[in-house]
């Protein structure tokens, strides 16, 4: 039993194997197998002893993960006669807890494929483990052990919490990023890439933490340029690092995702955030000649031709190749950018060239070129477009804010308008960012669309050799080098005379070498640079001397192919089989936080492509998305406690909670302000999930998180509510062990086709029956349809919890104590539980085998127990009765049940027949009988629905 049981000491299991149960099944730990397979034909008595069993679903979660634990899986022959689903939530970084956030994204992944499961598909449900990255070597550097030791010591804990969840993982298929039998296949990926040329080595400026000796993302750097961890300054420096060429695939990337907003597959906002960050913009390059000297001049990209007129500076980045040549004869230049990496980045301080000014290529018939001002600024950036933009501050937001601060005497310049007679043009303070009409400061364009005319302009300037038209990308290629240990080595070795040479494909996998001295020490920095036994090696061409590459790949190369082999995690000598490959990929569901939207998504969409087109699969033709369709969870928020004084957040000992609903300050005894925050531990508001299992069960854990929110939503994590969620489990717990198994070789179907031949005949009793299981199996029908949608819908699966709970409340509202409930109810109970079971397997199981104790598991993957389907009966179920509103005076007085009237039944008759029927209600004989006796006109409208006594 995992440790985590510890918690609920004191809880015992259920003594259910010493009660006297001659004819029901013993629910002990351990099934006799020849009760489990007893014979459909039997007929059961209710014992009164498993109703006053007390539910304890810990207990039932423990015998079900055994039970289901000792299941046969399918082989993989067969496997394949079986329609697939390929369900995958993204995998975990082994960090040694599981949170709420993980507890909400694996119980939706694994409903969804328990429901895919019993709609008879084969599911695939891996899990893996995220394991390389910086924050396992600093903690290992902060304990003095190997990273490897406490990346493996944290999947064991994360592992045993993630079966406490009653999940269905298959774990036959784990992999973990840091186990050289998965890296030796990413270095093969890798070296692929480098065949192509779409893996290089060149000089790059990277943002240096001189303290963790690391290079950082730009992501890692705060709005002061110091290190995230660390503190300390960040430095700029060049250094040669390793690039994926992934700007050779941006046109793919932007154009599929046109199939990927098909039938809303993904998320729009996910769409948009990939569209943004590839950042395709058309436009051209324009040249501003020097003022001196017209063939030289300053090349800008512009998307925005059509403001040429308007441009009153241009502006370059700090590392334009024009700044570092000024830069040896000007010091004061020199300052400026050392002063540069302590500036936030969208800050508007600029240095102008004291010597340089251009001229506006776009010269107006008998008027002389405007000179214009140079500046360097820093919210100019290097990688994009050639380093430098036009200034246009009429048009512009940036550029504005920049004008205000160093064009102080020169008025903003507005060449264009949203109407050609400017009256619905924005004020002058403000800059005008939409296409319009251009204006009299247009020149010879004035009248003309902004997009006309930015035609025009740029190929007037194209026949002058001043501009061409080009199409930029934000996207930059992928930068994959680390200064880091804990990551999978680069597997190019360095030769004087052959340059970067490929390791072998026999010397594979490049291996992390031993350096417990180096963790034992808490050092800092890369160890491998220093590790000159391994750095030093021969060259596979030439056998001379050379050396090995010291940086490891970025973590987001291993998340960007993981997926893949999960469908073929053995193979020692490829990634993934190529006929696996085309018949298991793409995964069909993904399921993740919207956190990865960008840079997980869009690599692993770049490395995929690449894939399906490489040697390993030669998939040319079509288009190669690894996920067929995304669904991003939203956030898990905890209850926070803050004093209402000093507003500072209150340790869970500063509150008393004697009564939850007025949680008080314990030192001033005044209320405190209860509001839900993302949980951290400076909020106190973090809850473990696996102390929730131990103490409510993970089947009630899995429907109150389903239930509290749409899964794309915030859920606000609130325990107290937990009890809604137990006790409808409680009540259907106590009805399925006081329900009988009543003999029948019908369907209810057909049992509702024989018995509705009787319905002339029946007495009163009878057709009370009728309409209880008429009501019963109409509820029925209609929410399998609504559940079906939802669960196939995953956005949706707090309805189906919702739905549930109303097919309950239909079905013990029916249950009749006199015939055990009869054989409607007890069918509508087998179908409920075979819907509540995606979303509480174990619970559904235990009281599935006592529903139908010879029908083995639901999940048996034997195609024997399904999810149920509609069976066309809905057109027997008519309801026989109608709601009847009873107005007096157009006022509401009372709502009767009354026979549908007779087919065909008219006016007078109608009436009479009607009031008749009303007046047999016990309420109608209490409430109406002076109004009818008064009544001076009777109106019965909507077939008898509504009746209005005129008094």
């Amino acid at each position: 039993m995992p440790l985590v049981y510890g918690r609920s000491i004191g809880r015992s299991l259920p003594k259910l194997g010493s009660l006297s149960c001659p004819k029901r099944p013993c629910y002990n730990l351990n099934f006799a197998p020849a009760i489990l397979n007893a014979s459909r034909s039997f007929t059961f008595t209710a014992l009164r002893s498993y109703a006053d069993a007390k539910l304890d679903l810990p207990a039932l979660d423990l015998k079900w993960r055994q039970k289901w634990a000792s299941i046969p899986k399918d082989t993989a022959q067969d496997a394949s006669k079986h329609k697939g689903k390929y369900i995958l939530p993204m995998f975990p970084y082994p960090s040694g807890y599981l949170h709420l956030g993980h507890l909400r994204v694996y119980t939706i992944a694994d409903v969804v494929a328990r429901f895919h499961s019993l709609q008879g598909h084969h599911v695939m449900l891996p899990m893996g483990w995220d394991a390389f990255g910086l924050p396992a070597e600093n903690a290992a550097i902060e304990r003095g052990i190997n990273p490897a030791t406490w990346t493996k010591s944290n999947i064991n804990k994360m592992k045993e919490q993630l079966d406490l969840m009653n999940g269905s993982w298959d774990w036959s298929r784990e992999l973990a990023t840091c186990d050289p039998t998965f890296y030796k296949h990413t270095q093969k990926i890798f070296l692929l890439l480098h065949e192509k040329g779409l893996a290089y080595q060149t000089e790059a400026e990277v943002n240096y933490d001189p303290v963790d000796k690391t290079v950082l993302a730009n992501e890692q750097v705060d709005a002061n340029g110091c290190s995230w961890r660390s503190g300390a300054k960040v430095e700029k420096r060049k250094l040669k690092q390793w690039f994926l060429r992934i700007t050779e695939f941006a046109e793919p990337l932007l154009k599929d995702l046109e199939v990927l907003a098909k039938n809303e597959a993904w998320p729009e906002r996910v769409l948009t955030m990939q569209k943004n960050w590839l950042g395709k913009s058309t436009g051209a390059i324009i040249r501003f000649p020097f003022e001196h000297f017209p063939e030289g001049g300053i090349e800008v990209f512009t998307s925005r031709p059509d403001t040429v007129c308007g441009v009153q500076y241009l502006a370059l980045a700090s590392t334009h190749p024009l700044v570092a040549k000024l830069t040896e004869t000007d010091p004061e230049l020199q300052a400026f950018l050392d002063t540069l990496p302590g500036l936030p980045p969208d800050s508007k301080v600029g240095y102008m060239l004291p010597h340089i000014r251009v001229l506006n290529p776009l010269e107006h018939e008998g008027k002389k070129p405007d000179t214009i001002p140079v500046y360097i600024a820093p919210y100019v950036l290097g990688d994009y477009g050639e380093g430098a933009v036009m200034g246009v501050p009429g048009h512009d937001v940036r550029d504005h804010s920049f004008w205000k601060l160093h064009g102080k005497d020169q008025p903003v310049r507005i060449v264009l308008a949203a109407s050609e007679d400017e009256s619905t043009t924005a004020m002058v303070n403000e800059p005008f960012t939409d296409h319009g009409v251009m204006n009299e400061h247009s020149g010879p364009y004035k009248g003309m669309s902004s997009k006309e005319a930015g035609e025009n302009i740029v190929s007037l300037l194209e026949k002058k050799r001043f501009a061409k038209p080009v199409d930029k990308w934000r996207l930059r290629d992928w930068l994959i080098s680390r200064q880091r240990y804990w990551g999978t080595p680069i597997p190019i070795i360095h030769c004087n005379s052959c340059g970067a040479v490929p390791v072998p494909d026999d010397q594979l996998p490049v291996q992390l070498p031993e350096v417990d001295a180096h963790w034992a020490g808490k050092k800092t920095g890369n160890p491998l640079e220093t590790l000159d036994e391994w750095v030093n090696t021969e060259c596979p061409k030439c056998q001379g001397p050379a050396k090995r590459d010291t940086d490891t790949m970025d973590t987001f190369v291993d998340s960007s192919w993981y997926y893949a082999r999960f469908i073929d995690p053995h193979n020692p000598e490829k990634p993934f089989d190529a006929e696996k490959a085309k018949t298991k990929l793409p995964v069909d569901i993904y399921i993740g936080g919207i956190e990865h939207a960008i840079l997980h998504l869009l690599y692993a969409r770049f490395i995929y492509k690449f894939l399906m087109s490489s040697s390993l699969v030669e998939e040319t033709e079509g288009i190669h998305e690894p996920f067929k369709r995304l669904i991003t969870q939203g956030m898990v928020h905890g209850k926070t406690y803050t004093n209402p004084a000093t507003g500072l957040f209150l340790k869970p000992d500063e509150v008393d909670l004697t009564d939850p609903l007025k949680p008080k300050v314990v030192a001033t005894g005044e209320l405190a302000t209860v509001s839900y925050e993302k949980m951290s531990k400076s909020k106190y508001n973090g809850v473990d999930p696996t102390g929730v299992i131990a103490q409510h069960g993970a089947d009630a854990t899995r429907a109150h998180m389903l239930f509290q929110a749409p899964v794309s939503e915030i859920l606000d994590w609130d325990g107290d509510k937990m009890v809604g969620v137990t006790r409808w489990l409680g009540r259907l717990w106590d009805l399925v062990h006081k329900l009988e198994r009543p003999v029948s070789s019908q369907s209810p179907k057909e049992y509702f086709e024989d018995t509705s031949k009787k319905l002339g005949s029946m007495t009163p009793e009878e057709l009370a029956r009728w309409d209880a299981d008429a009501a019963v199996w109409r509820e029925v029908q209609k929410t399998i349809v609504s559940t079906k949608t939802s669960y196939e819908k995953v956005y949706a699966l707090n309805t189906v919890v919702s739905d549930l709970m109303g097919l309950s409340n239909v079905i013990l509202g029916n249950y009749d104590e006199n015939n055990k409930g009869g054989f409607i109810v007890r069918e509508a109970v087998g179908a409920l539980f075979r819907m509540m079971a995606p979303i509480t397997p174990a619970f559904s199981e235990e009281c599935w085998s006592v529903l139908e104790p010879g029908q083995g598991s639901i999940f048996s993957q034997s195609g024997k127990v399904l999810f149920p389907e509609v069976d066309e009966s809905l057109e027997l179920l008519e309801p026989r009765k109608q709601a009847c509103a009873v107005q007096v005076n157009g006022k509401l007085k009372v709502v009767v049940e009354v026979p549908k009237p007779p087919e065909g039944m008219k006016g007078d008759e109608l009436r009479e027949w009607v009031v008749g029927e009303v007046m047999k209600s016990e309420e109608g004989k209490k409430k109406l009988r002076e109004s009818v006796e008064k009544a001076k006109k009777v109106i019965v409208i909507k077939e008898g629905k509504l009746v209005n006594f005129v008094v």
